[in-house]
């Protein structure tokens, strides 16, 4: 038989387990709700700040331009397939050096090949190794950047005197030495355009951490027992986004420039890939009887520097705080 004394005793510790967790949930829940609306207005914020950068943005017209170009050079690119008339390696040895028409737009080169096509198809080519390249860098400049900047002392020390050496090199002449010692190739190419390109990215990125380190946000996160790896991908970088964008906008530009020159020397892209300045190195031996087969991608590649350069110089001024009303 069950004891009524023992199953009243129980029923008792049941309703007062009950009433410990309801008032648990009552304590805990004004802490939820404060949580979530922090939240909630720290993403609103943060809206707040993406469209007050797009208005400063879209007050710099040569910056809309840029932007534009480059949104219409992205758009070429995946779309060349159905944007070129003819395939970038068809030739008609019939043809060549056919000027300007509505059957060639650009005109044909020494192999009858439709320069329209083929400046299309560069385009791919181009923004693959300007995108992918900065990459590279951007990827092992800022782990390096931060580490020196957050860590200091011997780290430092050691990690920015291999960038030193690195930086007393010459972009170009430094990817020059690496296609050498790869061999040419797309890959090979964007490695040492990326490579190339780490020292600035390092020396941008440890300026940063080093003004930002010793801040109170920083601090209140060593205190609340973060660790290293957390403070400097949660906490530091994100505070130097700004300039990293800016320079990986405009890092875009000078990576499409040293692969144009690379290639031109013939280090880069081997024929018959179509890549703007090997297009160009192919025309320079008819420039004076074909001049269109060096114009049209030489505009190509003017035209994409210009608008990254206008492009980062707008994202420089509506990142800068400075700016702000």
């Amino acid at each position: 038989m069950e004891n009524p004394k023992l199953n009243s005793e129980k029923e008792e510790i049941v309703e007062l387990d009950r009433d410990q967790l309801d008032r648990g949930i009552e304590e805990e829940l004004p802490q939820v709700k404060d949580r979530v609306r922090q939240e909630k207005e720290h993403q609103r914020g943060r809206f707040r700040g993406l469209q007050d950068i797009w208005i400063r943005m879209k007050r710099n017209k040569l910056a809309m331009v840029g932007l534009f170009i480059i949104v219409m050079l992205v758009i070429v690119a995946i779309f060349a397939d159905q944007i070129a008339p003819y395939g970038f390696a068809e030739q008609n040895l019939q043809n060549q050096f056919a000027p300007p028409s509505s059957e060639h737009l650009f005109g044909t080169d020494d192999l009858g090949r439709d320069i329209f096509s083929r400046v299309i198809y560069g385009s791919r080519i181009s923004l693959k190794v300007g995108f992918i390249s900065v990459s590279i860098s951007l990827i092992i400049g800022v782990a390096i950047g931060a580490v020196t900047g957050y860590y200091g002392g011997r780290v430092d020390n050691m990690l920015m005197r291999f960038i030193d050496i690195l930086q007393s090199i010459p972009d170009i002449l430094l990817a020059i030495a690496i296609m050498a010692a790869l061999g040419p190739g797309l890959a090979n190419l964007m490695i040492a355009v990326g490579i190339a390109a780490i020292p600035g990215y390092a020396r941008l990125v440890r300026s940063s951490v080093l003004s930002i380190r010793d801040m109170e946000f920083v601090e209140a996160a060593k205190a609340n027992g973060s660790s290293d790896f957390r403070i400097i991908v949660k906490h530091i970088i994100p505070n130097c986004m700004a300039p990293i964008i800016v320079q990986a906008t405009l890092g875009v530009a000078y990576a499409i420039i040293n692969a144009a020159g690379l290639s031109f020397i013939g280090l880069g892209l081997e024929p018959p890939t179509p890549e703007w300045g090997a297009m160009l190195s192919g025309g320079r031996s008819y420039i004076r009887d074909a001049v269109h087969m060096t114009l049209f991608p030489g505009l190509a590649i003017v035209t994409t520097i210009f608008a990254l350069n206008v492009l980062g110089d707008g994202l420089r001024d509506a990142l800068d705080p400075k700016l702000k009303r």
